[in-house]
């Protein structure tokens, strides 16, 4: 059977992983959908949404992780660890990367994240890596490219999923592939490496919201996108927690990605119901404009979801906010690399690389602000204590 798709990745401008998608967008209105039969204001389920792999996301956020505890990207949730003594060699090596793209800020640091990886390896004696700049077409391409290039191993983040089946499993025959960030429609590679997924994102933020918003309490949903899988599954499993809640969807609106337009609706929306409770988004990467709405209205911002974008974590502070931040965290790039250099030493590695995917809280929001670090750095890099950091990504040394 074919692996679920792949969360794909948290977009920066649209999402910060930018997201893309094989199906076709769904038509949604802009206002909110009719109430659902629970008559809390959030339409019909996705169909997108799969009960299993809810239950399984949900699940896997209470489990202990197997691994290091101050590596989270070597660790794993539930491994099924698999054999791949096929694959031993001797090194040096050489690594091939087919890369989806580096179109914004949260790939951005994860490529390099991952090429500061690489630097750590001896054994890595060549690192050929080609970009796909966002293209079906192009990203086939270079993976025929770099199948004719004596690749020792192939790490494949897919552009979109479907599309990009084919050249993924053309290049299994050929070669050990490792595919993470986004999925393919096939059980070819060796391994498959991901955070936990988009359900635990919307469940988090939505949950949050459920225990600081007072019963009754109107709450306004922002949306990238229709037709993502991974939004599509942020915003099923919100919806799962609001319908059993007592909270009122009054809108769930598609910013886009928008600063501006974000901002617009929330105004929109503050004028219209004279009050709003909550605000859940299914990407923070415009959190901060939403934040703004109310304080250029002169009104308290309520709870709010945002991610580890380190603009928001310092509004947050500033602020005071009561908030949240779910992630999908970009410490995600080291893991292929070390997963590649295993299965070339013969060692197991797990057939499913569900990878740790913490929320960032009041609690432990002082540890994930880095002051230092670019408004639009992720926290979750898991860079820290790789080579040229802070510099490489952007930062200043205190």
């Amino acid at each position: 059977m074919p692996r679920p798709r792949a969360a794909v990745a948290v977009l920066a401008v649209l999402v910060a992983a930018g997201c893309t998608t094989d199906k076709p967008a769904a038509t949604t209105p802009s206002a909110a959908p009719a109430a659902s039969a629970q008559g809390s204001g959030t339409g019909a389920q996705s169909k997108f949404f799969v009960q299993a792999d809810f239950d399984a996301q949900l699940a896997m956020r209470s489990q202990p992780p197997q691994g290091p505890a101050d590596r989270p990207w070597e660790q794993a949730i539930a491994p099924k660890m698999i054999d791949t003594a096929q694959y031993k060699k001797d090194g040096p090596y050489h690594l091939c990367f087919s890369n989806a793209a580096v179109d914004n800020p949260w790939r951005q640091v994860g490529w390099k994240t991952m090429q500061a990886e690489v630097s750590l390896h001896e054994e890595i004696e060549k690192f050929t890596a080609l970009d796909a700049e966002g293209k079906d077409d192009k990203q086939i391409s270079d993976i025929a490219e770099l199948q004719a290039k004596g690749c020792d191993a192939l790490i494949v983040s897919p552009n979109t999923t479907a599309t990009l089946t084919p050249a993924v499993t053309a290049a299994c025959g050929k070669v050990p592939v490792i595919v993470f960030d986004r999925g393919v429609e096939t059980d070819c590679p060796v391994t498959f490496i991901k955070p936990i997924g988009g359900y635990a994102f919307g469940a988090d933020a939505a949950e949050f919201l459920a225990g600081k918003v007072p019963a009754g309490g109107k709450v306004l949903a922002l949306r990238i996108l229709p037709g993502v899988d991974v939004l599509e599954t942020r915003w099923s499993a919100a919806k799962v927690v609001f319908d059993r809640s007592r909270l009122q969807v009054v809108g769930v609106e598609f910013t886009d990605g928008d600063a501006a337009r974000t901002k617009s609706i929330v105004s929109d929306y503050i004028q219209r119901h004279g009050r709003i409770d909550g605000v859940w988004m299914d990407a923070g990467a415009t959190a901060v404009a939403a934040v703004e709405a109310f304080e250029d209205a002169g009104l308290p911002v309520p709870p709010i979801n945002g991610e580890d974008q380190q603009d928001f974590l310092q509004k947050w502070k500033d602020a005071g906010l009561t908030a949240v931040a779910p992630t999908y965290p970009t410490y995600q790039w080291r893991t292929p690399v070390i997963a590649a250099l295993r299965i070339l030493k013969g060692e197991e590695v797990p057939e499913m690389w569900n990878l740790p995917q913490p929320k960032v809280t009041s609690e432990t929001l002082p540890a994930y602000l880095k002051p230092d670090m670019p408004p639009l750095h992720y926290a979750l890099c898991g860079c820290e204590d790789l080579p040229g950091f802070p510099e490489t990504w952007g930062g200043k040394k205190g």
